[in-house]
């Protein structure tokens, strides 16, 4: 088999403030393409899209691009546009015949590399890392456990439990993710909702190899109430359920008070603390469910307003000389391939 007519496996690795991972992750993956024998079949590139950081990462990504301009590219948004819209995005933009994700900080490992290949050689469009074992703090892999249970259980949709979207995917899925127009894309959903046939690796997850993670309480709940008001309706139905159950309780207390008002006049006094704890418990019921139709409501505004994944500032060691307008055209990746079609008869 010629060398332009090997299979590509094109590698996405988000990036914010990974200044001490990102040169040793490329070496990692460029040491798999090169000792292992199941990869010195296929051709690889890496796509390092960096969500705006701080630190030095851009700087470098840019001699890593400069020392290596056939297997490393970079995209560098415009400003930080979230967890889930920048891998993404960067996902789109590969042109492997499969594409994997995985993040820089090496809790997904690079040795895993191989055995998804050949997973994926042997017929399954989807493979991906499930883990057996994380290295979070008990009480955070606790949390975890529970949510994926709770959200697997009110599903509709088979949800996948330790799944953190490191994986490799076909192009035929990649296309498919190509087509949804989804400015508000759950890629652990994703993966789930469409129905490849797909293979789980399970492995333990490792520690950083250095630097700190950027997740916190508002990134994960952020992650939480995303998958939830994706993929379920309990929210809506419970607070359907509360609100009448609540109801009757009440109208039956207050049957139930009048009638003991009646009967015992002068003895059953009509304090204001039964009034009191009644409007204090139907307020708290209110206000929490009216911030659960919130996210709901936030989850659908987000949809509708159509907005791109991701603008892009600059884009390095892509063919297409100029993909600025493009990027930011991310709702219609047909007008990419037209524009990217118009620039080479340019030429």
């Amino acid at each position: 088999m010629s060398e332009n007519k090997r299979k590509k496996i094109s590698i996405v690795i988000p990036c914010y403030n990974e200044e001490a991972n990102v040169g040793p992750m490329a070496e990692a993956i460029k040491k798999q393409f090169d000792e292992q024998p199941v990869l010195k079949a296929y051709d690889y590139d890496v796509l390092f899209i960096d969500n705006d950081s701080a630190d030095r990462t851009r700087e470098l990504l840019r001699e890593l691009c400069k020392k290596d301009p056939v297997h490393i590219k970079a995209i560098f948004n415009a400003k930080n546009f979230g967890q889930f819209n920048s891998p993404y995005y960067g996902m789109l933009q590969t042109d492997g015949d499969a594409t994997m994700l995985m993040a820089a900080d090496f809790q997904d490992p690079p040795e895993l590399i191989a055995e998804y290949v050949k997973n994926w050689a042997e017929g399954y469009k989807i493979v991906i890392g499930v883990k057996a074992h994380s290295t979070d703090g008990k009480i955070i892999y606790a949390f975890r456990c529970m949510y994926y249970k709770l959200i697997k259980k009110f599903s509709q949709v088979e949800q996948i439990e330790h799944f953190t979207g490191f994986g490799l995917y076909d192009r035929a899925f990649m296309d498919v993710l190509r087509n949804l127009d989804d400015p508000t894309p759950f890629l652990r959903g994703l993966v789930a909702e469409l129905g490849f046939k797909r293979k789980e690796i399970p492995y333990d997850q490792p520690k950083r190899r250095a630097g700190k993670t950027s997740n916190n309480f508002y990134t994960l709940y952020d992650a939480a109430m995303l998958g939830f008001t994706s993929y379920t309706k309990v929210g809506l139905r419970i607070a359907t359920f509360a609100g009448a159950i609540c109801s009757a309780i009440c109208m039956i207390v207050a049957i139930i008070y009048l009638i003991m008002k009646l009967v015992w006049w002068d003895r059953f006094p009509a304090g204001t603390a039964p009034l009191l704890i009644g409007m204090l418990f139907i307020g708290s019921v209110q206000i929490f469910f009216i911030g659960l139709l919130g996210e709901y409501i936030l989850s659908i505004n987000q949809r509708v307003m159509k907005r791109p994944l991701v603008v892009e500032e600059e884009r390095i060691n892509f063919d297409a000389p100029d993909t600025t307008d493009a990027a930011v055209n991310v709702s219609n990746p047909e007008a990419i391939k037209e524009d990217n079609k118009e620039n080479t008869n340019d030429k």
